[in-house]
């Protein structure tokens, strides 16, 4: 669908799994060359034997400074970077009054994203596209969450001030805030099983086809915001929640 994307070079960081993973698939299919930095290469290795010449995994944390500098040293061997998309991200459930769990979340969810485009922002292309990832939840009051909440809700507005910074060096800055999304995300909260059912079929109440949001779904808008068919889109948010904000 997007030619462009061949022969060129992407950056998405926690791409082992969920989003992160759907959206290293599309840009491997699409002629990409991907660096793909995660913690440990989970479902990455299945796409291994099909694109072993341009998908290469890289070790790292977004949280640790050597491991963004690895990255940047990494990246300009292959230089120069097309598509940045900071995707790595956690969540806990913790009270709002838990000021260290937010700082645990921002430091992943926050800084973690920022630091990785200013690490790759020396071998960014002219142009280049640049994608953040918010959530739909930064409309909403949702109990547990506040820390990822604020910590997601303050790079949305951190990435529109970038947008404005950075557009004289034709680079495009946007934001992707997905939905309830079926990713291990969920499996992280720490919530029972049961628990979790019940959240679920509350989600599922809310969304417009009464289902989860499958990957795919929101890296294919991704893929649409990196293009040149949004070319003229700079410093938005898309929310790709299958209308859950909408009742």
């Amino acid at each position: 669908m997007y030619s462009e994307f061949y022969n060129r070079l992407s950056v998405v960081t926690g791409a082992s799994s969920g989003i992160g993973l759907a959206l290293t698939e599309s840009l491997l299919a699409a002629g990409s060359s991907v660096i793909a930095m995660a913690r440990h290469p989970g479902e990455l290795e299945k796409l291994r034997d099909l694109y072993a010449d341009r998908l290469h995994w890289l070790p790292g944390d977004v949280t640790q400074a050597s491991d963004l500098e690895r990255l940047s040293a990494y990246a300009k061997g292959l230089a120069p970077v097309d598509y940045v998309v900071p995707n790595a991200g956690v969540a806990m459930l913790a009270s709002g009054a838990d000021t260290a769990a937010f700082d645990q979340l921002w430091a992943v969810n926050g800084a973690g994203a920022l630091n990785t485009l200013a690490a790759l922002r020396g071998q960014l292309a002219t142009p280049a596209s640049v994608v953040f990832i918010g959530t739909f939840l930064s409309r909403l009051a949702f109990p547990g969450l506040a820390g990822y909440i604020a910590s997601k809700t303050a790079l949305i507005s951190h990435a529109r001030t970038l947008a404005v910074e950075l557009a004289a060096s034709n680079i495009r800055v946007n934001v992707v805030s997905p939905g309830p999304t079926a990713t291990p995300i969920w499996k992280t909260l720490g919530m029972e099983d049961s628990e979790l059912a019940a959240v679920a079929n509350s989600v599922n109440g809310r969304l417009l086809d009464g289902t989860f949001l499958e990957p795919k779904a929101v890296a294919e808008v991704i893929m649409f915001l990196l293009s040149r068919s949004a070319r003229s889109i700079c410093g938005q948010e898309i929310v790709v929640d299958g209308g859950y904000t909408l009742r």
